[in-house]
C-alpha cells in the first residue's frame, strides 16, 4: 500500500500519474514509482523517498534516453497507458527495489498493489521452483510472477487464475506489454475506484486522484475485476460473469482537496471544524426531529426494548470518539455499551445476539480491521449502523444504516474535523434513542440540542484565539515525554489528544485516568515533565485539581484546559491555563479537543516535522 493511480487514453500518461500520486500523498508513503507501456515495452521508474525524488529520476531517465528535448518517438515514457504507486512499507524495507510497480521475470507483466497477500511465501517458493527469479522482499512481486505463470495469451484469464490462488487483501492494477490497449484491476478488501472519462479512463485508490479529470466513477466491490480500455470499462466477477455497475457521481468541491492558502492541510482542517459541525448537525435538527429528515435512520421503540447491548467498534481516532460515545449513550439511554478496537473485536469471539446494535466508525469507510469487524457483527445478527465521512465507501455500502458526517475531504493523515463530527453524530444518536426510550424528557433534549447548536461558535472562538497555544508550543516542543490526564469524559479526550501529539510530532505521550496516577504512573514524573490536564467535568473538578497538585509537587510543568468559569481556580495550581467557552460539561469533548489538536500541530511545526504526512503512517489503513 498505499496509493494507486492509473490512466489509459490519448494523453501523455506520466504527468497524469505524477499529478494523481501527488493528490494521494496525504495517505502516507515511503517510496513511489510508475510503469509506462510504450513501444511494446514496460518502462519502470521507482525510488525510495518523496515524489520529488521520483520526478528527478524520471527527468534524468528521459535526458539519458532522448536528450534534452525529453519528447518525441525516442522518449520511452511517452506512452498513453500506465500505472503508478506510492508505497507504505509492509513487506521489506523502504528502498528502490521494494518500491512498486513490480514486474514479472520476463518483464511482460507489471503490477501495483495495496493490501497484504497472506500466503505469498508459499506461492513464492512454488514459483522459484518453477524457475521464476525474484528481486524484492515484497508480497506484491508474487502477483506479477503468478500472473505470468498463468499467462497463455489471454491477460484476463491469467489474472482470474492468479486471483484464485491469492489469500489476503488487495487492490491491484495489471498491465502487460502484449496488451497495450488495456489494463486490468481487481479488488478485495482494499479500496479502488474507476474514473470514467471520454476517450480515457482512470483508476485510483481514492477520489482526490481523479477529481480534476472526472466526477463519474465506478466503485469496485470485493471480488470484482475490471478490464479498462480508453473507451470502455467491463466489470466481471472471479468466474468471468459480467456485472452491471451504476455510475457514482462525485460531489466534492475540487477546492476542498487544496490547501487554500494554509501552510498545511491539518491546520486548514482544524479551522474547518466549525463549518464541518454545522454540516453535520444542522440538517439533522429540523422541525423538532432528530435525524429523521436527513438520514434513513430507523430504530423503533420496540427495537430498543430488545437491545441487549450496544457495541461501538473503530480504530485510532474513531475509537477515541467511540469512548466518548459510550459515556454519552449510557448516560442518556441507560443501555450498556461496549467499545472495542476493531482489530481486537473480530478475534475475541464477541458475545452478540440478534437485536444488538453495532455502531461502526471510520472516517474513510475503508479501514480494513473495521470493515472485517462490521462483517463479524452482521454475521452474528447485529444491526449495523456506520458513521463514515466518505460517501459510497465500502463500510457505508455494507451497513444496514449509514450516517454521513459530511465533514468534507480530510487530507491530513492526522484526523481532526472527522473526530468532532463523529462525536456530534454519537450525541445525536444518544439523544434520539433516549427520547424514544423515555430516559430523558423533551425539555432536557431541547436544552442539549440548543447547546449543541452553539458548538460551532465555541470552536470559532477557540481557533481564533490559538496564539497562546502557539506560544506555549514554542517553549515546550523539545519535551521528551508528555502526559495527558483527565477523568470521565476528560480522560476520553486525553486519549485522543495524546494520539495527536505522538503521531505528528513523534514526542512520546501517554493518556492516563487521573485516579491512576498514584497506581504507578506518577513514578514517571520528574522535574520539568510536561503534563496536560483536562479539567472540565464539574463533578470531578476537585479530583483533577488534586492530581495537578500531585504532579506539580514532583516538578511537573502543567498546562490545563478548562472552561472560562473555572479558569481562575485552575490557574492557582497549573502553570498555564487555556480556557474554552462555558459549554455544558457533557458536550465539552466537542470543543476541548480543538485546543489539544492545535497544541499537537504547533509542537510538530516547531520541531520541523512533516505535519500532513507523518512518518510510518497512512491515512486509510487498508491492511491488517
Amino acid at each position: 500500500m498505499c496509493g494507486i493511480v492509473g490512466y489509459i487514453g490519448n494523453r501523455e500518461v506520466v504527468p497524469i500519474l505524477i499529478d494523481g500520486l501527488k493528490k494521494l500523498e496525504y495517505r502516507g508513503y515511503d517510496s513511489a514509482g510508475i510503469a509506462v507501456l510504450c513501444n511494446n515495452k514496460i518502462n519502470v521508474i521507482k525510488c525510495k523517498g518523496r515524489l520529488k525524488n521520483l520526478e528527478d529520476k524520471i527527468n534524468c531517465y528521459m535526458a539519458e534516453h532522448c536528450g534534452n528535448e525529453g519528447n518525441g518517438n525516442n522518449n520511452p515514457l511517452n506512452g498513453k497507458i500506465g500505472i503508478g504507486h506510492t508505497r507504505w512499507a509492509t513487506h521489506g524495507e523502504p528502498n528502490d527495489i521494494n518500491s512498486h510497480p513490480h514486474t514479472s521475470t520476463s518483464g511482460k507483466i507489471a503490477v501495483v498493489h495495496n493490501g497484504i497477500i497472506e500466503n505469498y511465501m508459499k506461492l513464492k517458493e512454488s514459483l522459484i521452483q518453477k524457475g521464476f527469479v525474484f528481486s524484492s522482499e515484497t508480497d506484491t512481486e508474487v502477483i506479477a510472477q503468478l500472473i505470468e505463470y498463468y499467462y497463455k495469451g489471454d491477460l484476463l484469464e491469467a489474472v482470474l487464475d492468479a486471483l484464485k490462488q491469492l489469500e489476503g487483501s488487495y487492490a491491484m492494477a495489471v498491465i502487460s506489454r502484449e496488451w497495450p490497449d488495456r489494463f486490468i484491476v481487481a479488488r478485495k478488501g482494499s479500496s479502488l475506484i474507476i474514473g470514467l472519462g471520454e476517450g480515457e479512463n482512470f483508476i485510483a485508490s481514492d477520489i482526490p486522484a481523479i477529481l480534476s479529470h472526472t466526477r463519474n466513477a465506478y466503485l469496485l466491490e470485493d471480488d470484482e475485476v475490471a478490464v479498462i480500455k480508453k473507451d470502455s470499462v467491463t466489470v466481471c466477477d472471479y468466474l468471468g460473469n459480467m456485472i452491471n455497475k451504476e455510475i457514482f457521481r462525485i460531489e466534492w468541491d475540487v477546492s476542498s482537496a487544496e490547501k487554500s492558502g494554509y501552510e498545511h492541510f491539518m491546520i486548514k482542517e482544524i479551522c474547518e471544524e466549525p463549518d464541518a459541525l454545522k454540516n453535520t448537525i444542522n440538517p439533522r435538527l429540523r422541525n423538532g426531529s432528530i435525524m429523521a429528515e436527513a438520514d434513513n435512520f430507523h430504530i423503533s421503540k420496540e427495537e430498543l426494548e430488545n437491545i441487549g447491548k450496544k457495541y461501538i467498534v473503530a480504530c485510532g481516532t474513531a475509537y477515541h470518539a467511540g469512548v466518548v460515545g459510550k459515556y454519552i449513550i449510557e448516560k442518556l439511554t441507560r443501555i450498556p455499551v461496549e467499545v472495542d478496537i476493531a482489530s481486537e473485536f473480530r478475534y475475541r469471539d464477541p458475545i452478540i445476539k440478534p437485536g444488538d446494535i453495532a455502531i461502526i466508525i471510520s472516517q474513510s469507510g475503508e479501514t480494513i480491521d473495521t470493515l472485517y469487524a462490521l462483517r463479524e457483527a452482521k454475521k452474528r445478527g447485529a444491526k449495523v449502523i456506520s458513521i463514515v465521512n466518505v460517501v459510497g465507501s465500502t463500510i457505508a455500502r455494507e451497513s444496514d444504516e449509514v450516517l454521513y458526517t459530511w465533514a468534507g475531504p480530510e487530507i491530513a493523515v492526522a484526523s481532526t474535523k472527522a473526530y468532532n463530527t463523529q462525536l456530534a453524530l454519537l450525541y445525536l444518536i444518544a439523544l434520539d434513542l433516549a427520547l424514544k426510550k423515555g430516559t430523558i424528557d423533551h425539555k432536557t433534549a431541547e436544552e442539549i440540542i440548543s447547546e449543541l447548536k452553539r458548538v460551532p461558535d465555541y470552536l470559532t472562538y477557540v481557533i481564533s484565539n490559538r496564539g497562546e497555544l502557539q506560544k506555549f508550543a514554542a517553549g515546550h516542543y523539545n519535551a521528551k515525554s508528555v502526559f495527558f490526564i483527565g477523568r470521565g469524559l476528560d480522560y476520553a479526550v486525553a486519549m485522543e489528544a495524546s494520539l495527536k501529539l505522538k503521531e505528528i510530532s513523534y514526542i512520546h505521550s501517554e493518556a492516563y485516568a487521573g485516579g491512576e496516577l498514584k497506581h504507578g504512573t506518577i513514578a514517571l514524573i520528574e522535574e520539568g515533565t510536561l503534563v496536560v490536564a483536562i479539567a472540565i467535568q464539574d463533578a470531578l473538578k476537585e479530583k483533577i485539581i488534586s492530581n495537578i497538585k500531585e504532579v506539580k509537587a514532583r516538578g511537573a510543568v502543567v498546562l490545563a484546559i478548562t472552561r472560562e468559569c473555572e479558569a481562575e481556580e485552575v490557574a492557582k495550581v497549573a502553570d498555564v491555563v487555556i480556557s474554552i467557552p462555558d459549554i455544558q460539561p457533557m458536550l465539552a469533548p466537542l470543543v476541548a479537543i480543538t485546543p489539544l489538536q492545535l497544541l499537537a500541530y504547533y509542537m510538530a511545526v516547531q520541531k520541523g516535522c512533516d505535519v500532513d504526512k507523518p512518518r510510518n503512517l497512512a491515512k486509510s489503513v487498508t491492511v491488517e
